[in-house]
């Protein structure tokens, strides 16, 4: 994700990382995602990277600007830690390898799992190419943003109402 994509992200995020939340970060990369949440007030994120080198990146990274008892970096895939977090995040990011066709499985997968609720909101960046749904098991899209070829997508969990 470039700096002005993740800048307009958190932009459109201003009024839910003004106060505490706990952060996932999918797909981490080198952690920049992350990273910035917890400079914007998270008070805890947890990364999820493949690729052992990246994890080495990322820790490095939240050595270097204070974050380490803030976060913990899981070297797995996206798709074995949805398996085993139990936590409830506030915020989810999913930046995944441009052009990746397995995202609508991932947010299908994060839809279903334990790790968010009715408050969560997952931000999902993808080629404009590959289109997302718009609801993945009660998970909502409520926002679509195109910045040239990066499509932003903001999910939240559909409340039901309440019978009578």
């Amino acid at each position: 994700m470039t700096d002005r994509v993740r800048a307009a992200v958190f932009s459109i995020l201003a009024p839910v990382t003004g106060k505490k939340f706990r952060g996932l970060d999918l797909y981490a990369g080198s952690g920049a995602l992350g990273i910035e949440a917890l400079s914007r007030d998270a008070e805890w994120v947890d990364f999820v990277e493949q690729e052992p080198r990246y994890c080495a990146i990322i820790k490095q990274n939240l050595q270097k600007v204070g974050f380490s008892q803030k976060s913990h970096v899981y070297c797995c895939s996206t798709a074995k830690a949805l398996s085993f977090l139990k936590e409830k995040y506030d915020i989810v990011f999913m930046d995944p390898p441009y052009a990746d066709r397995s995202i609508n499985q991932a947010a299908e997968q994060l839809a279903a799992s334990n790790a968010i609720n009715n408050e969560s909101l997952v931000v999902i960046s993808h080629a404009s190419r590959v289109p997302l749904q718009d609801i993945y098991d009660g998970l909502s899209r409520i926002k679509e943003k195109k910045y040239g070829d990066t499509c932003i997508s903001i999910y939240q969990k559909q409340t039901l109402g309440k019978g009578g």
